[in-house]
């Protein structure tokens, strides 16, 4: 048997996915180690920034996951995910299209989300105002 079409996950895509998938969407090849050290340079950059003023962050586990894995998790605030994944491709409140991408997770997901993010690699983060509260991905091996 193989992977479901959508599974739900709690911990989404690390930073560098996100990026490596966008380079090669828009460049039609791999990212150079220099261009790929100056985005982690920079990445590096603005998350010393933003602990600095959010120095809360820094000692809790979301901030583990933040600052050392750069890993979307729920329960990041919105800055805290755009700061790492960057803008996303698509951002709706249509119910439709929040339930096309949560698929057989529709009902536990519409309970509190009011908003869609989509990103690369068919993450679909779902926000309830400022918080990421859920995430769904299509297409990818069985996560465990």
């Amino acid at each position: 048997m193989g992977a479901p079409e959508v599974q739900r996950a709690t911990e989404g895509p690390r930073a560098i996915e996100i990026y490596n998938e966008r380079f090669v969407r828009g460049y039609a090849r791999v990212p150079t180690f220099e261009e790929t050290f100056a985005w982690r340079d920079d990445l590096d950059r603005r998350i010393s920034d933003y602990l600095v003023s959010h120095p809360e962050l820094a000692v809790s586990e979301r901030g583990r996951k933040f600052r050392v894995e750069r890993r979307i998790s729920v329960g990041m605030t919105r800055e805290e995910v755009t700061l790492l994944g960057g803008r996303p491709d698509v951002a709706t409140a249509d119910a439709a299209q929040m339930e096309a991408g949560a698929k057989q997770f529709w009902p536990e997901v519409r309970a509190h989300a009011t908003e869609m993010w989509v990103y690369p690699s068919g993450w679909r983060l779902y926000f309830d105002g400022d918080r990421l509260v859920d995430m769904t991905v299509a297409g990818k091996p069985l996560i465990e």
